[in-house]
């Protein structure tokens, strides 16, 4: 594609980042009808705290394996920017490989461990035996939900992200039904309680399994990508995605550990700050999950340049996909500093956590202005192959720089709420300065051959 225009190239920016972030936004819905309809089981105090371990305890595992979705991604960007249609098929067969493999083997151990692991972070044992029985039923999925995220990430490599979106709504339409269904016990089925949330999310997995087979069926892929007659595990294919994904999974797990210390740290001031904490990032999903797909937009077209030996273009689309993400972020920024309380009352009805939250929101407001850059940035990094960079900057950032300060203003200072949320800004804005001058300074010549 040739520089035809602003307008013309933020218009193809969009056609990228827009389906993903509509697919994206379905989980989020997921999420809170799932807590919506478990909330209201009989003694729901007791399967929401399990509840809480349990999309903990997965979340852990799915941060960390989720990332294979970035190796196939970065891999096949490349080669299909060159032209190399096959070897995106050789890739697409070596990450499901490699997906079947780590997620058998992964799905088994924490099935055969979920009471153990729900033990372990329940203090009380009917929340352990609860959270044990999500945690058995969820992670019979976790094969299938790799083999999405295998797909996922070569559907993204070829700038098809309207089949992610597709496959988001579906699948997460279906979650909804079928936690329903097991969770109540509709059409004559026993109640399960929150096990049957576990269960009617991994039969929604399998089902998004068999949308993305259907897709890949197609002539049109099937025909030009040739993956079912070349079937088949690349070595060097295989060695090239874990390089790309393990330092990504790593960064996604020390990113979640640095977060939930900061809640603990918002749980030392109080218990009210601690809810007040968890209703501020909860309105943060709203710029969150777009930012998120900006940053598939930005791997999608950096890698895909770089396949095609336009190493400038390359550079170009992420800056030009950091404007656009950052006049998003700005907007919503406004509304979180001028009308706080509207978007709180969307997560909470608490009077109270509303107040209390008021204050940390404003300051959220004015940091999540420059977590466009770092999202765009980062994902552009990690597109250029710079994931082992990436990670080691939110390692120091947010594990040397933000936890610290937080911990020092909110409690030692005593500055409350308000103190910890102050180094918010601080965090976003260092961690975005220092990969917009890796990305810009970077010698995009030099860049290996992946």
């Amino acid at each position: 594609m040739k520089f035809s225009g602003k307008t013309k190239t933020y218009k193809y920016i969009l056609q990228i980042a827009l389906p993903a972030i509509a697919g994206l936004s379905t989980q989020m819905v997921v999420s809170l009808v799932d807590t919506a309809m478990v909330g209201r089981i009989p003694h729901a105090e007791y399967s929401l705290a399990a509840m809480g371990i349990g999309v903990l305890a997965t979340w852990a595992i799915v941060a960390f394996f989720s990332s294979l979705a970035t190796g196939t991604h970065v891999l096949t960007a490349r080669r299909f920017g060159g032209g190399e249609f096959k070897a995106c098929g050789e890739v697409l067969n070596t990450s499901l490989i490699l997906s079947v493999g780590i997620g058998g083997t992964v799905g088994l151990m924490v099935i055969y461990f979920a009471f153990d692991i729900s033990d372990l972070l329940a203090a009380d044992d009917k929340v352990g035996l609860l959270a044990g029985e999500y945690l058995y039923y969820r992670f019979m999925g976790i094969p299938f939900f790799l083999i999405t995220v295998t797909y996922r990430g070569f559907f993204f490599g070829i700038s098809k992200t309207k089949i992610f979106m597709y496959s988001g709504i579906l699948a997460n339409v279906q979650n909804i039904i079928y936690n329903y269904i097991f969770i109540f016990g509709a059409f004559g089925m026993e109640p399960m309680g929150l096990a049957g949330a576990g269960l009617g999310s991994t039969i929604a997995t399998i089902n998004d399994v068999f949308f993305y087979l259907i897709i890949l069926f197609l002539p049109r892929y099937k025909d030009k990508f040739k993956y079912f007659k070349r079937l088949g595990f690349n070595r060097k294919f295989a060695s090239s995605i874990l390089k790309i994904s393990l330092p990504v999974s790593f960064q996604n797990v020390f990113l979640l550990v640095g977060f939930l210390s900061f809640v603990a740290i918002s749980g030392l001031i109080g218990i009210s700050e601690q809810a007040a904490s968890q209703a501020v990032i909860s309105s943060l999903f709203i710029t969150i999950m777009p930012c998120m797909g900006f940053g598939i937009a930005v791997q999608t077209l950096v890698g895909n340049n770089i396949g095609f030996g336009k190493l400038n273009l390359a550079k170009y689309y992420g800056f030009e996909t950091g404007k656009l993400a950052t006049l998003y972020t700005l907007i919503v920024g406004a509304v979180f500093v001028g009308a706080p309380r509207i978007i709180l009352s969307l997560i909470t009805d608490d009077s109270g956590v509303i107040e209390t939250a008021v204050p940390a929101l404003r300051i959220a407001g004015i940091g999540q202005v420059f977590y466009a850059t770092s999202a765009v940035m980062s994902n552009g990094l990690q597109a250029a192959g710079k994931t082992f960079f990436v990670m080691m900057t939110e390692i120091i950032v947010n594990w040397m720089m933000f936890v610290p300060l937080a911990w020092f203003l909110g409690v030692y200072l005593g500055l409350g709420l308000t103190g910890a949320w102050a180094a918010i800004p601080f965090y976003v804005f260092v961690f975005s300065m220092v990969v917009l001058i890796k990305y810009s300074v970077m010698d995009w010549k030099k860049l290996k051959k992946l």
